[in-house]
């Protein structure tokens, strides 16, 4: 079976956010997939950032799909907020979540993909029982909170993990995304571990030519050995 080329979901944490309809036009110009939104609460991750009406404004002038990350102390409360304001992935994380299965077919229920995030010290088996059931799985190669943070290379051996759990369980559609410190000294190495969607914010919007950074990432992708 032949694998489903790679995804690039630009993260707009890099972004301007004085102009982020331009950012994610450059972004969908260069060929991404998708745009990733990462929500931050300053309690779970020591930052602040955005809440679903910004969500709402970048629904309306994305023509991708939105990727909804939330780096948050309470996602359940929080859900059916991001949903109604234009997620169309919402993904939250093991590590505050102490009924993860509920909260997984919530997320669902919404009508939207329902993804696990995985901190890098929390370990997969984190995510043993409730493998079968996550329309997908995002590792994080850096600790979340800041944009331009230096990857994590073990990482990539959580992925394998993650992959090998997921086959186990007979949920081998569901795709792995990547998220911290991802450019093109990386990428296919990204690839090749078992990544499915590339998370990349820095490498993207802090180069001069956002579209054609878009791009080089996902021609990357495209020849790295898997």
């Amino acid at each position: 079976m032949s694998r489903t080329p790679v995804r690039i979901a630009p993260s707009i944490l890099s972004a301007d956010f004085a102009a982020l309809g331009a950012a994610i036009a450059a972004a969908e110009k260069g060929g991404a997939d998708l745009i990733h939104v990462d929500v931050m609460d300053g309690h779970f991750v020591p930052n602040i950032t955005i809440g679903p009406p910004v969500v709402k404004s970048i629904k309306r002038v994305a023509r991708v799909p939105l990727d909804v990350h939330l780096m948050i102390t309470d996602p359940d409360k929080y859900a059916e907020a991001f949903v109604q304001a234009g997620a169309d992935m919402l993904s939250v994380h093991v590590e505050v979540l102490p009924h993860l299965h509920r909260s997984v077919a919530f997320i669902k229920s919404l009508g939207v993909k329902a993804g696990v995030v995985l901190n890098p010290s929390t370990p997969v088996v984190a995510l043993e029982e409730i493998a079968a059931d996550v329309d997908f799985i995002l590792v994080m190669s850096v600790n979340p909170g800041f944009g331009g943070q230096k990857f994590i290379p073990k990482s990539l051996e959580k992925v394998a993990a993650v992959r090998a759990m997921l086959d186990r369980a007979g949920n081998t559609a569901a795709p792995i995304e990547i998220d911290g410190g991802i450019d093109l000294s990386n990428i296919a190495r990204a690839v090749a571990s078992g990544v499915d969607i590339v998370v990349a914010g820095s490498a993207i919007f802090n180069a001069p030519d956002p579209t054609a950074a878009t791009k080089a990432l996902k021609d990357a992708a495209r020849v790295a050995p898997s």
